[in-house]
């Protein structure tokens, strides 16, 4: 009873830290949760879920044959492409070509005018994300490896399979449903519209915002845009543009992502948050084949390590 207590209380410690407005603040509504309280409500449902996942443990300890059965589970094709679950960060291979991105972005714009693949609704992604204690006795994160494929039907259903350690967790069918605001929307094919529409996924609410989306900002909308569409030529070049063109983004050259592919490295440094930003990208066809934001400073609150990677999503047609 007292651990679970103690998590409790943990938990809404990181509440507070994650609320956008203190308790004296003035009258207020509901708002976007700034980039501070998004990653604080992320380490929230990432520690219950490590919580949950030791009590299934214990439970599974005490039904082996069960588990032995449940663990047999698997979807073929999901487990492909398989990654070390507690990655550390990549590093650009040394001496190799860094590409300016205004290059890979001509270069995607020459494709999508050639034809190339269509937009697609549904992603496929594999991620790696610490999920964090907080205190004075925070243990060393743990990483949670996931995988998770999305498949939409002509009728709007959708199938989500969840994957871990290469095990089936979950299966949910969806009913049909739409939705007109990004990122469910679908994403248009041009710069300045695909700008205003990351701009929207990451503050509802636009075109009210006057202040243009920052780098971090846009580096933060990506998952919700990938996780919920695979792009074509068109959004890929567009996306290319717009990244190009938001500056923040310093080519650091050849690196293999976390698949076995090769690709060309754009980071970008936060200082106030002592977070790195590293975005990897097809050097000929501008799709984004991951992205990695690790901590460059120790965060003693919990028990993190400067290098130790906060999280890591590589995405697959």
């Amino acid at each position: 009873m007292t651990d679970h207590l103690d998590d409790d209380r943990r938990d809404l410690d990181l509440l507070r830290a994650a609320n956008p407005v203190s308790a004296t603040s003035g009258p207020w509504r509901d708002r976007p949760l700034n980039a501070v309280a998004e990653r604080g409500l992320n380490q929230l449902l990432h520690t219950t879920r490590v919580r949950a996942r030791r009590r299934v443990v214990f439970w599974a300890e005490a039904a082996a044959v069960a588990l032995a059965a449940v663990l047999a589970l698997t979807v073929p094709g999901l487990g492909a492409g398989s990654a070390t679950a507690a990655p550390s960060a990549l590093h650009p291979r040394a001496g190799s070509a860094a590409l300016p991105l205004d290059r890979i972005a001509d270069r995607a714009e020459a494709l999508a005018r050639d034809g190339g693949p269509r937009l697609r609704e549904g992603g496929h992604v594999q991620s790696w994300s610490l999920a964090m204690d907080s205190g004075p006795d925070a243990e060393r994160p743990v990483t949670l490896p996931e995988e998770r494929e999305v498949r939409w039907r002509s009728d709007g259903s959708r199938t989500e399979r969840v994957e871990s350690d290469g095990k089936l967790v979950g299966e949910r069918v969806y009913p049909p449903s739409r939705s007109d605001a990004p990122p469910w929307a679908r994403p248009p094919g041009t710069p300045a519209a695909l700008r205003d529409y990351l701009t929207e996924v990451h503050e509802p609410g636009f075109p009210r915002r006057t202040a243009p989306v920052t780098t971090q900002q846009l580096l933060d909308t990506l998952p919700q845009l990938l996780d919920n569409w695979t792009l074509g030529a068109r959004e890929r070049a567009a996306l290319a543009r717009v990244l190009a063109g938001t500056g923040g983004l310093r080519a650091e050259g050849t690196v293999t992502d976390r698949l076995g592919r090769t690709g060309q490295a754009y980071v970008h440094d936060t200082p106030d948050e002592h977070l790195r930003y590293m975005l990897i990208l097809d050097p000929d066809s501008g799709e984004v084949l991951g992205l990695e934001v690790l901590f460059t400073r120790d965060q003693p609150d919990f028990a993190v390590r400067a290098g130790d990677v906060m999280s890591y999503d590589a995405w697959r047609r």
